[in-house]
């Protein structure tokens, strides 16, 4: 179903359809990032302008698209000037990020070792993504942290997760070095207009 339509969102969601039909996860994930780094190269699509538009008290989630038949959703994000994430995870669920515009900084993270109540996270790798490049996530490797490192512009990215992203694993920093603790957070949803 479509939750808004949008100049080539049959381009976006045919290409989604033609990767999730892949046989595992790491083919799924290459062919959908290289999908998505082409669509948003050649401006084959059009994000509705309200993405576009940067909340000022945390960064925008907003839901476009979610398919019944193979139950992925399709998620803008939107960051205004130094927003981001703490440490998380994506519950389980394998997701393609693609930047729009804009730059975002991702660090991943290695979980090292946890006991009940804190874990121990190593950071093994930071990039800036710029806008029409993607990356993916894929369970157990999902721990990392978002920020759009500019001070003054806004990005945008698309993320497409194996199902609705309803909420996820934050890791906030204990006072004892490289351990955080763990809540679990619901994720809501902007509204799309």
């Amino acid at each position: 179903m479509l939750t808004l339509d949008f100049p080539g969102s049959r381009t976006l969601i045919d290409a989604i359809d033609a990767a999730v039909a892949k046989p595992t996860t790491h083919e799924l994930t290459d062919s959908l990032r290289n999908s998505l780094c082409k669509l948003i190269r050649e401006n084959a699509v059009t994000l509705p302008d309200c993405v576009f538009e940067a909340n000022a008290e945390h960064y925008a989630r907003r839901e476009l698209y979610r398919s019944e038949e193979h139950g992925y959703c399709v998620v803008a994000m939107t960051w205004g000037p130094g927003q981001g994430t703490p440490i998380h995870d994506h519950d389980g669920m394998w997701c393609v990020e693609g930047v729009w515009n804009g730059a975002l900084e991702i660090v991943q993270y290695e979980l090292l070792e946890h006991d009940a109540q804190r874990y121990c996270f190593q950071p093994v790798g930071s990039i800036q993504a710029g806008a029409g490049s993607a990356g993916s996530l894929i369970p157990p490797h999902e721990y990392h942290s978002i920020r759009n490192p500019s001070d003054s512009a806004v990005t945008v990215s698309l993320h497409i997760y194996s199902g609705p992203m309803t909420r996820c694993s934050v890791f906030q920093p204990l006072p004892e070095d490289r351990w955080y603790g763990r809540d679990v957070r619901q994720l809501g949803l902007d509204r799309v207009h």
